[in-house]
């Protein structure tokens, strides 16, 4: 398995070839009914394979340049594709790519980050530094999957233990020296320990329901479609249902967790939302900013 790291000729059309089948997949996975609240569309809406695609292509790329040429072009054509299947597939149509502009910025970001990321092909301390912040992220989004399974087993399992497993692998594979895999995953596993210390354990319920939007008193023009969404990790917005007489969103998150998100009518005109877990009342709070 050491190959995957250092031992691929990383041609641009085989990064090409490798960009396009994975957009294609991860299409194909948001578009299912039956991957809906589980682990194989995940990748459609989380980083962990997205980090371990990029660990990759930063790993078999020839110069930091070329890292961060690479990782760009790679999420450049990936991304986009994933939106540009689902329209004719989706109800909302062209306006699925109002979703594109959060990954955009993350597109823009593998330059500064691929040129970065090659430098764990020196296998020293300084690659273990530049690969912690990714470790970190997916053990990150790996203690927020558990909460997921926890609440709903078993929802989410596979990403669960897939974000460690890919943290192992990596470590493992990566570095030639025992004493930097062992140092490199003990940080990992501090890191973990104190972020679930800080936030008073990784069993923190997970909630989704339904909100009829027409209820706050809004007379919308239209249909409407999201447009921002920001919150703590495993929050989500979906429209549901959006005709000119009714307007709803499933809304999702965790206990404790604040969350903002906006919709568009067809004048182009936007509004905005909170939500909460209310603790006392065990339901959601949705109030209109």
């Amino acid at each position: 398995m050491k190959k995957l790291f250092g031992g691929i000729d990383l041609t641009w059309k085989k990064l090409i070839i490798f960009s396009i089948i994975a957009g294609v997949y991860t299409a194909i996975m948001a578009l299912l009914p039956i991957t809906a609240d589980t682990s194989f569309r995940d990748i459609a809406i989380q980083f962990e394979w997205w980090f371990f695609f990029g660990i990759i292509i930063a790993s078999n790329s020839k110069s930091p340049k070329d890292s961060a040429l690479k990782c760009f072009v790679f999420f450049l054509i990936s991304q986009p594709l994933i939106y540009l299947i689902q329209v004719p597939f989706s109800w909302q149509g062209w306006h699925l790519f109002s979703y594109y502009k959060y990954w955009f910025i993350w597109t823009i970001l593998c330059l500064p980050m691929g040129f970065i990321g090659y430098f764990i092909n020196k296998k020293n301390i300084i690659s273990m530094i530049v690969l912690l912040p990714a470790l970190f992220l997916l053990a990150f989004e790996g203690l927020g999957y558990f909460s997921a399974v926890v609440s709903n087993f078993p929802h989410h399992l596979l990403s669960f233990l897939a974000c460690f497993l890919i943290i192992i692998f990596v470590v493992l594979n990566l570095f030639d020296r025992t004493k930097l895999k062992v140092i490199t995953l003990l940080i990992v596993t501090i890191f973990s320990i104190i972020y679930v210390a800080l936030n008073g354990g990784i069993i923190n319920a997970e909630y989704e329901t339904f909100k009829i939007l027409d209820n706050y008193g809004i007379d919308f023009a239209g249909e409407v479609h999201v447009t921002y969404f920001s919150g703590t990790a495993q929050g989500n917005v979906e429209l549901v249902n959006s005709t000119d007489e009714i307007h709803s969103v499933k809304i999702s998150g965790r206990k404790n967790g604040k969350y903002e998100f906006a919709v568009t009518d067809e004048n182009e005109k936007e509004y905005s939302f909170e939500y909460h877990y209310d603790k006392d009342t065990k339901s959601v709070i949705l109030n209109k900013k």
